[in-house]
């Protein structure tokens, strides 16, 4: 996995996060989060696993985290993919080709975050998963809310029908994430085949007179 990926700006040049949440992201596509040891992605990474504790106080805490930088990465990516859009439809094709253009571990972060999306529903009692639960919940909205302007912005201009854009967006989000329940790397769909039947779908729910 790229480290940039699972990187943040108060990381130093010296620091284990990184790799402890590529291994994570790793050790839970392979056994599952329940069925992955804490001690496994210490092994993984070469460390002890008291050395995990400098960096995550707990496994839930490093799957929070996975979620929330999947998230920060599907903002960053959807940015990007529309800024140059000359209109809204365009943006719309961008945005979802942008969902797709991944790398292998990406996908399987995509599916980490989609298989535990749950556990977002719940408080934690640790105060630092906590934090990451609701820095979650507000990236979740953040997301929500990029598709939702990206509609209201094709309505505005006469390219979409003036439908509920809040309905639309989740009704977008759903068909996008769906895909990472069943996707596989070695299935008959390549990513680009997918990204290419799912934007269609998106601009015929979007931009069609009738749903």
């Amino acid at each position: 996995m790229s480290i940039e990926a699972l990187t943040e700006t108060d990381d130093g040049p010296r620091s284990k996060r990184p790799a402890i949440l590529a291994a994570a992201v790793e050790c839970f596509g392979e056994a599952g989060y329940e069925g992955t040891k804490w001690s496994a992605v210490a092994d993984r990474v070469g460390i002890g696993q008291t050395a995990l504790y400098h960096y995550f106080e707990s496994k839930a805490h490093c799957l929070l985290t996975i979620m929330r930088l999947g998230l920060r990465n599907s903002d960053a990516a959807f940015h990007d993919a529309v800024a140059g859009a000359p209109t809204a439809l365009a943006g719309l094709r961008a945005a979802v080709g942008a969902a797709y253009a991944l790398s292998p571990p990406e996908v399987q972060q995509n599916r980490i975050l989609v298989a535990n999306i749950g556990l977002l529903a719940t408080a934690r009692l640790s105060e630092r998963e906590e934090s990451e639960r609701q820095a979650c919940r507000a990236l979740v909205a953040r997301v929500e809310r990029n598709w939702v302007d990206l509609l209201e912005q094709g309505i505005r201009s006469g390219e979409f029908p003036g439908r509920d854009p809040a309905i639309m967006a989740r009704s977008l989000l759903g068909l996008i994430t769906g895909v990472w329940r069943w996707y596989r790397p070695d299935g008959a769909l390549d990513l680009d085949a997918i990204a290419e039947f799912m934007e269609g779908c998106a601009v015929r729910m979007v931009a069609a007179d009738t749903p």
